[in-house]
């Protein structure tokens, strides 16, 4: 059955005043008991707001600012960002796959619609960059693939999912099994590949960038 939300309950959500309450009280290591000594509130009406399920007042609210020492203006905070992306198993497991050696999947916006490179070179432009560029990335069992351009100059994250990983960089290998990570910040020309004939998936994340309009 839904809960039926007042108008001011509404206009309140985007604050989660009770979210921010239990993030406090739990960082803190409070119980509600304890909590409850502290302003003289009762249990009850604590785990309400807590939940939700009632508005406190400013001077509720007040009372509780006090005892874990921020202000006010810490439960108003006007929400300037919330982004969710999210890529279903199905897509990520999807059979249409062509016959191309490099496969890859944006799992953000950031990265939606372009190729690795060009996806992490936007991260390197002067207007200083935000966010995560994440991409799943599915190497053929079909040879080397050079990397020397989306990994010029940048920084970032690989963690394999499936298969074996070649990395050739400066004139040394090493192989990735399934479950290690790499940390890259290089400057130098780096191949990739499926080691074997089986193919290789990898969790790929790059710093992002702010959008910009052209």
């Amino acid at each position: 059955m839904t809960r039926k939300v007042s108008y001011a309950q509404w206009l309140l959500e985007p604050y989660t005043i009770g979210l921010k309450l239990r993030s406090l009280r739990t960082q803190r290591r409070m119980t509600l008991a304890k909590l409850a000594a502290e302003t003289g509130l009762s249990t009850a009406l604590l785990s309400k707001l807590e939940t939700e399920r009632m508005i406190p007042t400013l001077p509720t609210l007040a009372t509780i600012s006090r005892v874990y020492g921020v202000g006010m203006s810490h439960f108003f905070k006007e929400p300037t960002r919330h982004s969710l992306s999210i890529t279903r198993k199905a897509h990520l497991e999807g059979n249409d796959r062509g016959m191309e050696p490099v496969r890859v999947l944006p799992l953000n916006a950031l990265g939606q619609g372009l190729p690795l490179a060009a996806s992490v070179h936007a991260s390197q432009g002067t207007g200083g960059g935000s966010g995560l560029a994440a991409q799943m990335i599915e190497f053929a069992g079909s040879g080397p693939v050079c990397a020397s351009e989306c990994l010029h100059q940048t920084t970032g994250l690989v963690y394999v999912l499936e298969g074996r990983l070649q990395q050739d960089s400066g004139g040394l290998q090493e192989l990735l099994e399934a479950g290690d990570c790499v940390y890259v910040e290089s400057d130098m020309a780096i191949m990739w590949s499926a080691a074997g004939k089986q193919r290789c998936r990898v969790l790929a994340v790059f710093p992002g960038a702010e959008r910009t309009e052209r």
